[in-house]
């Protein structure tokens, strides 16, 4: 099973080159992967072009792009210029939103199941063909000029912040996996891959996002961690897999400990059924013990 970490830089005098250089740190440690949140700050593709490109070797990938806000044509050439910079090593991670992003857009957080729909059909026409003539309800997309960016093979994987049951649907049948954050392995094993598979022709990805630090100081890490990720236990999606893991805190999935409690962590997400294990909040402690959570991702 292949691990990554997701990077974040703070107090930076660059964000770009803070990045760039925890990357190259990351891939001297020996991890295979880095992942990148879509902000409001920076463009996640461009920036896993950039780092991709800076650090042959890495795989790197975005993880999620809301499509709400976003149209199929701009995200298919973001993703192709990502792919053909890294020459293969980039996979595209999208999600449905929210109504934090409908505000920011202007826009109403409304059918979010139709709107993915929709977007996943029409990007697969882009990507898979270099061209579409796709007419949605929600979404048009028809473009005049050839959409097939030489160099960027092979196709981007396409996969979906899905969680839910009608979203796992649509991923199932139109995209090539799920990235999962704060579900559990009981809701992974219990709910969410089975609802996956029912819908997929292939043995799809399941990419599980997971909080972990490696710390001997647990107590104030916990307390950290319960701070940080309070914010999602307020978002539905987020509060729905948590209330299935029996979870009260978003903090109880977060992996805090040494060596041994983290790796074990680890192997119930892959006896659940996750193909890879992307650790996020690497951040929560101090710099030698995100540098000793990286080390370890690196040696599983």
């Amino acid at each position: 099973m292949t691990l990554g970490i997701a990077l974040a830089a703070t107090n930076a005098d660059n964000y770009i080159d803070a990045i760039v250089s925890q990357a190259r740190t990351a891939h001297e440690l020996g991890v295979e992967s880095v992942w990148f949140g879509q902000r409001m700050d920076y463009d996640s593709p461009a920036l896993a072009a950039i780092v991709g490109r800076e650090v042959p070797g890495l795989q790197v990938g975005t993880s999620a792009i809301p499509v709400l806000g976003r149209h199929p044509l701009l995200v298919s050439a973001a993703a192709q210029t990502a792919q053909a910079a890294t020459h293969g090593r980039y996979t595209l991670g999208l999600a449905l939103g929210s109504t934090l992003v409908g505000d920011a857009f202007g826009l109403p957080f409304e059918r979010p199941i139709a709107r993915l729909r929709e977007f996943l059909t029409a990007l697969r026409q882009l990507l898979d063909t270099g061209t579409a003539d796709f007419h949605g309800e929600l979404l048009t997309a028809t473009p005049t000029l050839p959409t097939a960016l030489p160099g960027a093979h092979p196709r981007p994987p396409v996969l979906v912040a899905a969680m839910g049951p009608q979203a796992l649907r649509v991923t199932g049948e139109l995209a090539d996996g799920i990235l999962p954050y704060l579900a559990g392995p009981k809701t992974l094993s219990s709910h969410i891959i089975p609802t996956l598979a029912r819908s997929s022709n292939t043995t799809p990805r399941v990419v599980a996002f997971v909080p972990a630090v490696v710390t001997a100081d647990v107590e104030a890490t916990r307390a950290r961690a319960l701070e940080t990720l309070s914010f999602y236990e307020k978002i539905p999606s987020y509060r729905r897999v948590l209330d299935q893991e029996g979870a009260d805190r978003a903090a109880e999935l977060a992996l805090i400990g040494d060596e041994e409690t983290i790796a074990a962590g680890i192997r119930r997400y892959r006896e659940a059924g996750a193909t890879e294990v992307v650790l996020t909040t690497t951040n929560l402690s101090t710099p030698e013990d995100e540098l000793r959570t990286w080390a370890l991702a690196a040696a599983l």
